[in-house]
């Protein structure tokens, strides 16, 4: 349980920074760079939900399969 409270906590935070981010460069005029940011965030936190759907596959695989 303490791994998913801790990933949680991670996507929060680089959610946090990357709006934070994203703002100051709109109010800086550069939206295009802003935008950017949002993707590249967007894209990290996608890993980090892929990698822990992974383990959850592989753990209820290895509950149902027996192994």
């Amino acid at each position: 349980m303490n791994i998913e409270v801790n990933a949680i906590f991670q996507i929060a935070g680089i959610g946090i920074i990357i709006a934070m981010i994203h703002t100051v460069l709109k109010q800086m005029g550069k939206e295009d760079m802003a935008h950017w940011v949002t993707v590249i965030g967007f894209v990290v936190v996608l890993f980090m939900v892929i990698r822990l759907l992974d383990n959850l596959f592989q753990e209820i695989k290895s509950i149902f399969l027996f192994q």
